[in-house]
């Protein structure tokens, strides 16, 4: 049975994650050295210690860890809530510290929460494939997200509760959600996103949304950032300046060059070849996450595998969109390569899922679209 999983794993998702992963240590070495290598040296200890864990996911059946999901989830949702109590940093209460290390229980509560939501749609379409169109049905499942996304924007941080929405999205439309739900739905956001703006965000929010419209209305405050961002990732060219020889990296105008710059710092130390191989890299790993997808053997496995899917999708466009300025700075990781315990355990986490996910898929059904009835839909999308 081992060698059948082994055998039938999607490898070129793992070589994928070991790419992104040499990139931002490479990245992290040269980002550091100003600081003793402190944060290249937890970041080593972080991947040493996700190793053995990724190994004993990889090892246990998938709907094992589902039906123990929903209390983690329960767990998890009470860490959110004390979090909220905890020292903010950096304006967000998102941290749990321990002197040497912290904890960031959003990032964890991902896993979670995407095995409990995507339990919970296949028990209710158990007693038929519509049930989870049934308004009171669909609105049970919702609050299984909803209740950490509400937890999550009180820290706040908006970037990971858009996260949970990406993951949602994606899940609810393989499960074969009626057209008229989506439609609604994005009526309601195109309502909703002025009323928030005017009347919802706060302060700091609004600011970052005026300073991705316009960077220069505040070049030396809000605009900073950003500015400098983009300034790293031109001055690279081709091939970059260099290793250790970035001026915004080395003279410390990119700030957080560690976490939320990073592609900046590649960027302009190994110029374009290197961005182009990590956007190359979360593409592949994104397209093998769906078709991991599409060729599980049941709809926990499918549902699971696109909620992961929806997750590095959303901190791969967010990440490198706000870097580039096409996008308004959020505070989002890029997975695998941004310096950071709690997002690269989680991370690393979610590939064991879709290791494990897609080592006991039967490859005689492959190509098939299985029971997921809007895989045809999501192909149209895709050719059109």
């Amino acid at each position: 049975m081992k060698k059948k999983i082994i055998r039938n794993i999607e490898w070129s998702i793992l070589i994928c994650t070991i790419l992104l992963l040499a990139i931002g240590m490479v990245a992290l070495f040269s980002a550091t050295q100003n600081t003793e290598y402190e944060e290249l040296k937890r970041q080593i200890m972080w991947l040493i210690i996700s190793i053995p864990v990724m190994i004993v996911i990889i090892c246990i059946d998938y709907e094992l860890i589902a039906k123990v999901s929903p209390f983690f989830y329960a767990i998890f949702l009470i860490l959110l809530v004390a979090v909220l109590f905890t020292e903010k940093v950096n304006g967000a209460a998102s941290w749990f510290d321990f002197g040497a290390f912290s904890i960031q229980p959003s990032e964890f509560a991902k896993i979670f929460v995407i095995i409990t939501f995507s339990l919970a749609i296949t028990k209710i379409q158990k007693k038929g494939r519509n049930e989870i169109s049934r308004p009171t049905r669909l609105l049970a499942v919702l609050l299984i997200i909803a209740v950490p996304v509400v937890l999550i924007i009180k820290q706040p941080d908006y970037g990971t509760a858009l996260a949970f929405l990406m993951a949602t999205v994606l899940i609810l439309f393989i499960a074969g959600i009626k057209k008229r739900y989506i439609f609604t739905c994005i009526i309601v956001v195109i309502i909703a996103v002025p009323l928030l703006y005017f009347f919802v965000l706060p302060e700091h929010a609004k600011t970052r949304i005026d300073i991705f419209l316009n960077p220069n209305l505040d070049p030396r405050g809000s605009g900073y950032n950003i500015i400098q961002s983009k300034l790293a990732v031109g001055s690279g060219q081709l091939l970059g300046m260099g290793i250790l020889k970035g001026n915004q990296t080395q003279l410390g105008f990119l700030y957080p060059k560690t976490t939320d710059f990073i592609f900046s710092v590649i960027g302009e130390e190994m110029g374009f070849v290197a961005t182009a191989t990590i956007v190359i890299s979360y593409v592949v790993l994104i397209t093998k996450a769906i078709y991991v997808a599409k060729t599980a053997k049941d709809d926990l496995g499918s549902y699971i595998a696109m909620g992961i899917a929806g997750i590095f999708l959303f901190h791969m466009l967010e990440n490198i969109g706000m870097t580039i300025g096409l996008l308004p700075i959020t505070g989002i990781p890029l997975p695998f390569v941004s310096y950071g315990g709690s997002s690269l355990l989680t991370n690393l986490i979610l590939i064991a899922l879709l290791l494990n996910i897609s080592g006991r898929r039967q490859k005689t059904i492959f190509g098939q679209l299985g029971t997921v009835h809007n895989w045809d839909k999501l192909d149209n999308l895709g050719q059109g």
